[in-house]
């Protein structure tokens, strides 16, 4: 994710010098760190020299880090950052090297200091393996790595600087420095809080409910700080604030002038690992003496106060003002009850999620799903040690959604963490935990193994005498058979159950296409991919048509995007060129709102091979470099049913003779090192070949 200017919540004041500094650094050196002191400002840089200063043909990726608390998750969230949606079994960070490769890529690291060891083995590896990459991380401390560039970060480099920032958020809050007493005045205060950034603007927010004058006298002029203040600071009292002490002193004071239940609320929110939503506000914070119907306008004063950043929609703490109240949090003994609280909620948005996944719901729950990550990471962590099948569940609930958004690695990694302490409860949900593991082992291309958990899968199902999820073993069954060339043998396999599933968990739907479930969608689709596979095309295509209107009336994707797939698949075999385009477009267009690069990589390679057929040879040649793009980020060769391969290759061959190899080869590489999101949108819309 590469940042801009837009991406900035307040102006950009000052810094010239820093961004030069910089610049220059990045411009000699392939590891830059910007380390100072928590409040200095180190993101906002960052953001700012990356926006400014990265070359239109280097790709940016920004891998946020503050959130993350495991640290053997970290190669898997860098991936993430590059777009990169493994679907192998090998180490993230293999796959990251092999995915750089040599392009030019900057790659962001924001918030490292809690990772240290982490960071500094996984870019010892990228640096040595990617020739071309340079990183860019902010941390409180140097990484440490050979050849690293540390460029210090320090508070506001004159009082001009910091009087300036501070005008400006002095006037966002509705008090303008409005003469030269008021900015004499403003001058002494960003000296007091040695022109930190973070400290100037908390204090700033204090002009919504008191004077200039009276934020100036503030802890400063008193002997006697606040209690939070006095115990941040070494010896207790002081006059003058101590090297970087500042800032501390400023929370600690913003603390003091908070009411009690801004306080309260302060500390529940300060559990949470990153950005939330309302809705989570109230459901963790709410309760005893803070009503949950009061957590709104509590937050909105925190949101005054410059405590809690407000972004559309959503809400985040600063570093340092949630570690502020972390300390708060243990000091209260709350955190046991918060962290029941908060996987208690999560587990309840999953389930929710899960049972909406098949219906019109299903574009906004991917959304709120990747909103989530970071809370259903921590909730995990927690389920995990107190209660592993709900953890089970919990990840069993999104499976479905972090395979389309890559994230396979954390799937498969906490199913197994879950799986044999939660194989007590031997229930409904333990088969669904087996389904989800056997899904990532099949999509990482671990057949064998997919196939004994996809037994184990069945069994457990059989033993709950749960229908539902013995139409998901079908579906894994299935699934299996036709990647391994058995679409008769997949057919077959799911005809016996699809029928059983189709009362269970039904989509709620006034359109008519009510009662059918997500198991019994999922078996129909194996159903017209072995069809398909087995040349019965007429039934393929019935059945075909009947499963994508349904899932249309639904306002479904994922399922109908499958289902147009295969009904191009089923025209370009007839001999329906046109028409075979026209069903992968729709595929295609399907698949912006949910991702799924596995999926829009097998889409794309049927798309080319189509507007082949078709007679449009340039942009036959730039979808296979479109397809080759996503098998990339995917990390399989092609892949599929293996139908697709000869006719794929028959196909290319074609193509390179009838164009010229140098041709095709210009063409097909102006797609292969395109932008994902455009290629989509070129995909599903049509239209001419991009020119570079």
């Amino acid at each position: 994710m590469a940042w801009t200017r837009r991406d900035e919540e307040t102006s950009f004041i000052g810094r010239a010098a820093e961004l030069e500094r910089i610049g220059a650094a990045l411009g000699e050196s392939r590891l830059v760190t910007l380390s100072g002191p928590g409040g200095v400002g180190k993101t906002r840089l960052a953001r700012r020299a990356v926006s400014s200063g990265t070359p239109a043909e280097e790709g940016a990726a920004w891998a946020d880090l503050a959130s993350l608390r495991d640290g053997t998750l970290l190669a898997a969230v860098v991936a993430e950052a590059l777009g990169l949606s493994d679907h192998t079994s090998r180490p993230p960070a293999d796959a990251i090297c092999a995915w750089v490769g040599d392009r030019r890529t900057l790659l962001v690291l924001d918030s490292c200091e809690h990772l240290p060891a982490e960071c500094r083995d996984l870019v010892g590896d990228l640096l040595t393996v990617c020739p071309n990459l340079r990183v860019l991380a902010t941390s409180r401390e140097p990484l440490r790595v050979r050849a690293e560039t540390v460029v210090g970060i320090e508070p506001l480099g004159s009082v001009t600087e910091a009087v300036a920032l501070f005008a400006d958020r002095a006037a966002a809050a509705g008090r303008p420095l409005v003469d030269d007493s008021d900015r004499q005045l403003a001058a002494g205060l960003c000296d007091q809080l040695e022109r930190l950034p973070l400290a100037l603007e908390l204090a700033a927010a204090q002009l919504r409910s008191m004077s200039l004058t009276d934020l100036c006298a503030g802890p400063y002029a008193a002997v006697d700080l606040p209690p939070e203040a006095r115990d941040l600071q070494p010896g207790g009292v002081r006059t003058r604030p101590v090297r970087h002490a500042a800032l501390r002193t400023t929370i600690g004071w913003s603390h003091e002038l908070c009411t009690p239940l801004e306080r309260l609320l302060w500390a529940r929110l300060s559990y949470l690992p990153a950005s939330f939503d309302a809705e989570t506000a109230r459901r963790l914070a709410g309760g005893g003496p803070l009503a949950a119907n009061r957590v709104g306008r509590t937050l909105a004063s925190l949101c005054e106060k410059s405590v809690v950043v407000r972004g559309d929609g959503t809400y985040r703490m600063l570093d340092a003002v949630r570690e502020y109240g972390r300390m708060w949090l243990s000091e209260l003994g709350a955190e046991p009850e918060l962290a029941r609280r908060h996987a208690a909620h999560v587990l309840a948005r999953t389930r929710q999620a899960h049972h909406e996944w098949f219906g019109p719901n299903q574009r906004s729950w991917y959304r709120r799903i990747g909103f989530l990550h970071a809370d259903i990471r921590l909730a995990a962590d927690h389920l995990l040690a107190t209660d592993p099948a709900a953890a089970l569940e919990l990840i069993g609930n999104v499976t479905f959604f972090w395979v389309c958004s890559g994230y396979l690695y954390e799937a498969r990694r906490y199913l197994e963490r879950a799986i044999v302490p939660a194989a007590a409860a031997r229930s409904g949900t333990w088969a669904r935990g087996l389904w989800s593991l056997g899904l990532t082992l099949t999509l990482q291309g671990e057949q064998r193994a997919a196939h004994e958990t996809a037994l184990r899968c069945r069994n457990a199902a059989a033993d709950a005498g749960d229908g539902e999820e013995l139409a998901r073993a079908a579906y894994l069954d299935g699934l299996l058979h036709l990647l391994e060339g058995r679409p008769l043998a997949a057919a077959t396999g799911v005809e016996t159950t699809e029928t059983g599933a189709e009362t269970s968990e039904t989509a709620q739907d006034p359109t008519g296409a009510e009662g059918l479930s997500a198991p019994a969608a999922l078996c129909r689709l194996v159903h017209v991919f072995g069809l398909t596979g087995s040349g019965r095309l007429d039934q393929a295509r019935r059945e075909a048509l009947e499963l994508r209107d349904a899932c249309a009336a639904l306002d479904e994707h994922w399922t109908r995007s499958y289902a147009e797939h295969q009904l191009a698949l089923i025209a370009f075999l007839e001999r329906r060129a046109h028409d075979a385009v026209r069903h992968a477009r729709a595929a295609l267009d399907a698949k912006r709102h949910i991702g799924d690069a596995f999926g829009i990589a097998m889409v794309m390679d049927l798309l080319a091979i189509a507007l082949a057929d078709a007679g449009e040879e340039g942009a036959a040649a730039y979808g296979f470099g479109a397809a080759a793009r996503f098998w990339q980020t995917v990390g399989h060769p092609q892949r599929g049913t293996p139908e697709m391969a000869s006719l794929r290759d028959e196909c290319e061959d074609r193509l390179v003779r009838s164009m010229g190899r140098a041709r095709y080869e210009r063409t097909f590489r102006q797609a292969a090192t395109g932008d994902t999101h455009a290629l989509v949108t070129w995909g599903a819309g049509g239209g001419p070949v991009p020119e570079k």
